[in-house]
């Protein structure tokens, strides 16, 4: 009995799966053809969680005894694990993503809800998109700012950090090693400290701007 069930379910998940993979084969050429510039991470989040809702749906369309809504997470646990994830990390995305598909009051996200909705070969998932196009905070020129900054910070701090230790241990050589260590640290902290307060400062600015009323009226 218990291995009916199970191979059931089994099967359930495979046919949620099958139904994700095909809305999103349809559904992809569509982003494309947009040419948004969104950050990948919001790109991805946004796609699973709109997935999550056509597997809702899906779900509760075979009848699914369970409760469908918390079937779809189990269902793109194995999917990610399908498509090479191991399973804890699987593991560890999914229980995100059940934290971002609420919103404040517990409703569903829209990606959620677009997902629920979503038709064969309709518009939905560029409909979830299209609300958040001129959002700086997801956007990729935001990203790619911070993907630039975070290697200048890394690799000056370390060739800062590198030479420093170099010219004191050279022309310094009676210096004990954790003042050279110390030395090394400083001109890291000279580097990365500056690059910093200059990406926070550009990312205010950039938010400031986004914000302004005329900004959002556009």
């Amino acid at each position: 009995m218990n291995d009916t069930k199970t191979d059931s379910e089994t099967t359930v998940t495979e046919v949620c799966v099958l139904c994700a993979r095909e809305v999103l084969e349809s559904q992809l050429p569509k982003i494309k053809d947009k040419g948004y510039d969104f950050a990948p991470q919001f790109r991805q989040l946004t796609i699973q969680l709109y997935l999550v809702g056509v597997m809702w749906r899906q779900g509760e369309n075979l009848g699914l005894p369970a409760n469908a809504r918390d079937h779809a997470f189990a269902a793109l646990e194995s999917m990610l694990i399908s498509d090479g994830m191991k399973k804890k990390d699987a593991q560890k995305r999914v229980a995100f993503l059940s934290k971002m598909s609420r919103v404040e009051g517990g409703g569903d996200s829209l990606a959620v809800s677009m997902g629920y909705q979503a038709m064969p070969n309709d518009d939905s998932i560029v409909a979830v998109f299209d609300e958040y196009r001129n959002e700086t905070r997801v956007s990729g020129s935001l990203w790619r700012l911070y993907e630039r900054g975070k290697k200048i910070m890394v690799i000056g701090g370390a060739v800062a950090a590198f030479l420093t230790v170099w010219v004191v241990t050279i022309f310094l050589p009676k210096t004990e090693g954790i003042d050279v260590l110390a030395a090394g640290l400083v001109a890291a902290a000279l580097v990365v400290l500056p690059t910093f307060l200059v990406g926070l400062l550009i990312y205010r600015m950039k938010i400031r701007k986004a914000d302004s009323p005329g900004v959002r009226q556009s």
